[in-house]
């Protein structure tokens, strides 16, 4: 049986789907751009980001993040672990915008919470 996910946790993995494949779609777009102009300026691959939805998927995935990290700060003050750990789980989460990796990790740890 598989475990069962939070609504925060479902709207990350959906969100993260979207923009991987959202990804590959400008990957795609920017090799057959490179093949027709010499240079891909600045303003050809603003034009590919807005055309290709890669824009709006990387603010879906943003907020999707923000909500699951929210969601996990919020529920594992009800853990033992959290209560063990709280001055070393708050440093976490107090770096998290300072610091990619430690975001990572927490969406790591978040997505791990059942």
């Amino acid at each position: 049986m598989k475990p069962k996910l939070s609504k925060p946790q479902l709207d990350y993995m959906k969100a993260k789907t979207q923009f991987e494949d959202k990804a590959k779609v400008m990957e795609s777009t920017i090799e057959k751009k490179r093949k027709q102009v010499p240079e891909i300026t600045q303003e050809i691959m603003e034009g590919l980001v807005m055309e290709t939805g890669f824009h709006n998927a990387f603010n879906d995935l943003t907020i999707a993040e923000n909500a699951l990290i929210q969601w996990s700060h919020v529920t594992i003050k009800h853990e033992k672990e959290y209560r063990d750990n709280k001055f070393q789980i708050e440093e976490m989460y107090t770096k998290l915008n300072d610091d990619p990796q430690m975001r990572a990790r927490i969406i790591q740890l978040a997505m791990k919470i059942r």
